[in-house]
């Protein structure tokens, strides 16, 4: 019997974003670049506890567990028979569409839908979720459209029914009543291989006290969807009419004309070259070949889609110029302000014109990177953090998403070419807040001399001024001497009360690239993920120089580059980190590591490993995420922790190596 195709919730989100995916969906020809692994994706995106707090504001609410449309369905309306009754993750059929609610409450005749989020809400910024022009704000539109769809589904499948509609958030000004609260919350696998949350049976009223979750009636705002257009490209124009155009297109699998732009940068619905000679497709290629007329051998060009940070995208495939070829100088705009650093339009039109010249050289401001690292001093200290964040606190008193710092990694280079591992921390116990010993640490590896220190991101300097403000809010003895340390290396953030400049403030490595550094090898990306194999690649230097078992021994290792000592580290021995490929290219030292998870893809490693300039650590977050929040054998979790501490060091060690191959070019 085939499965009815209805229009489900996650679908017509998915259709909001592009109403071309609805046709790739759920088809094995296209594969989906999303997480595999949904479990994976329950502990990556974390907060996945707050559904399951939820259902604790609600203790005699009944859950429809079961996976299978028509007994879910049999089973909600069983339960919507009694006058007043609470129900988790209700099944609700209109025609061809189908939702399952978070928690569905009702009451006679009237019904509460509340839809649970993991996401953050203050009620002093956000509001009534709308914009300064009155329009949905874009980054709640994603969450109301979802609720403006539930709720028609309910309202249409109960059409005498009053329906009252709700956002439940985490509150950002809520303070957790208790210890450990979080711990009380367990990830597990059900038999389907999706996330579940076992409860602990500690769990009591005083744990409740403080409700972390907010409810928030959103009626007004939906009905203001309910006259708002969708966006371009959407079979209708009301969003009711487009709800039921949608619907329909997927169940008659009928393909919407697609509507290319920036979004299909990313498209979800994208095949590697090897996956196409298997014989799978690409929507993303579909679409574009579909609306362009393109060949396979287009796709091998540059577009627009590929300049950093480019925000006109849209703009240009309107008019027609999707090639990098076709790009001119107007297109990019006037540079104001110019000095010797690269603006950021300046950026982009080098890696424009680097492209449409065939260019692959790298631009180096040499000058003026002399003339910086003339200001630096000796020994040079490079570190790296892990962290994580999540919905339930850890201690009492703390609030959601307050930031937890678990990991470190510290490599210092010396003026006379040595380097070292210096030093780490890293502490996983379960249910432990670990900022204030990690301060502890840090100050301990640092406060030995005055040496420059650098980061790559400014998430190291966020995360310090975070710590910051605990540590002035906390009893611990040795507070005032932490936080004055916090402030010698960092500089105050805009929502810092106080203003800061620390004597040795850390410098980024990643504005040192955006404004002196630029290999077209890296796409346009400045993430260190990207800019580590482009310097290997292109330094004869550090070729030369890693290609021999140097790093992790303890010994001189003969015809070592220049002379230079072997290399401490806690973690690698005798680590040769230049490996070439067929093609004669480095190997990326990242795809070499040990791997994090043994039981999880390559592919989802991969999406998991890729990070974005300012945030590369989701593998190590999910990791973290893993350790805290399921159940594993003492052996599983050594692994583990030995795995994070080789990926912090490596990234450490790839900042090293980027200074080594400046300093040398210079």
């Amino acid at each position: 019997m085939t499965k009815p195709r209805y229009l489900t919730k996650s679908r017509f989100k998915m259709a909001t974003e592009c109403p071309t995916k609805l046709f790739y969906t759920g088809k094995k020809e296209y594969p989906n670049t999303m997480l595999d692994d949904p479990f994976l994706a329950a502990l990556a995106d974390g907060g996945h506890q707050v559904g399951e707090l939820a259902k604790q504001y609600y203790p005699k609410g009944f859950d429809v567990t079961t996976l299978d449309y028509d007994e879910a369905e049999k089973q909600t309306l069983e339960l919507l028979a009694l006058d007043e009754v609470v129900i988790f993750e209700p099944a609700i059929r209109f025609n061809n569409l189908f939702i399952r609610v978070d928690v569905l409450v009702k009451k006679g005749n009237l019904f509460e839908l509340i839809e649970v989020k993991a996401k953050s809400y203050s009620s002093q910024k956000d509001k009534d979720f709308l914009n300064t022009k009155g329009n949905v704000s874009s980054k709640w539109r994603p969450y109301i459209f979802d609720v403006a769809f539930q709720k028609h589904v309910l309202k249409s499948a109960f059409p005498q029914s009053t329906v009252s509609s709700y956002l439940m958030l985490v509150d950002k000004s809520a303070t957790c009543a208790t210890d450990g609260l979080n711990q009380k919350f367990v990830l597990a696998k059900d038999e389907h291989n999706r996330k579940g949350v076992t409860v602990s049976s500690s769990l009591n009223a005083e744990d409740l006290t403080n409700k972390l979750l907010t409810k928030i009636n959103v009626d007004k705002v939906v009905e203001l969807v309910y006259r708002t257009e969708l966006q371009t490209g959407m079979p209708a124009y009301s969003f009711k009419d487009n709800i039921t155009a949608l619907a329909k297109y997927y169940q008659d699998d009928h393909k919407t004309a697609p509507v290319i732009g920036k979004k299909c940068k990313t498209c979800e619905f994208q095949c590697s070259t090897g996956d196409e000679q298997k014989g799978k497709l690409s929507g993303f290629k579909s679409c574009w070949k579909e609306q362009l007329h393109w060949s396979d051998a287009d796709f091998n060009d540059k577009t627009v889609l590929d300049i950093w940070n480019f925000r006109c995208a849209d703009k240009l495939i309107e008019q027609g110029i999707i090639k990098l070829v076709d790009v001119e100088p107007e297109h990019i705009g006037e540079v104001e302000n110019k000095n010797t650093a690269l603006a950021p339009k300046e950026r982009q039109w080098l890696q424009v014109e680097k492209e449409q010249n065939k260019d692959t050289s790298i631009y180096f401001d040499t000058d003026s990177m002399r003339n910086v690292m003339a200001s630096w001093i000796y020994p040079l200290h490079f570190i790296d953090f892990e962290t994580s964040a999540v919905a339930i606190p850890f201690y009492k008193g703390m609030s959601p998403y307050e930031g937890i710092a678990f990991q470190f990694s510290h490599h210092i280079a010396h003026e006379d070419g040595r380097v070292e591992h210096a030093g780490e921390f890293l502490n996983t116990a379960k249910g432990e807040f670990p900022n204030f010993e990690f301060v502890r640490a840090l100050r301990a590896q640092l406060e030995n001399d005055q040496g420059t220190i650098f980061m790559y991101s400014p998430h190291e300097n966020s995360y310090l001024n975070m710590i910051y403000r605990q540590l002035s809010n906390s009893n611990e003895l040795d507070k005032n001497e932490l936080c004055e340390f916090i402030k010698t290396i960092t500089r105050s953030t805009k929502s810092s009360k106080e203003s800061w400049h620390g004597e040795r403030c850390m410098v980024d490595m990643l504005d040192l690239v955006k404004k002196y550094y630029y290999d077209p090898a890296t796409n346009g990306s400045n993430s260190i993920k990207y800019v580590l194999p482009a310097i290997l690649n292109s330094s004869q230097y550090l070729q030369e120089k890693y290609s021999k078992p140097i790093y992790g021994s303890k010994d001189d290792v003969d015809g070592c580059a220049n002379g230079t000592d072997s290399i401490n580290s806690f973690n690698f021995k005798e680590k040769v980190w230049i490996e070439f490929d067929e093609q004669g290219k480095v190997k990326d030292p990242y795809k070499h590591l040990p791997k994090m998870f043994t039981d999880i893809s390559d592919h989802d490693v991969d999406l998991l490993s890729e990070g974005d300039e300012l945030n590369n650590g989701g593998l190590a977050l999910t990791a973290y995420a893993r350790l805290q929040f399921t159940h594993m054998s003492d052996y599983e979790r050594e692994e583990l922790k030995k795995a994070l501490l080789c990926y912090c060091e490596t990234d450490t060690w790839a900042m090293v190596a980027i200074y080594e191959a400046w300093k040398e070019m210079i």
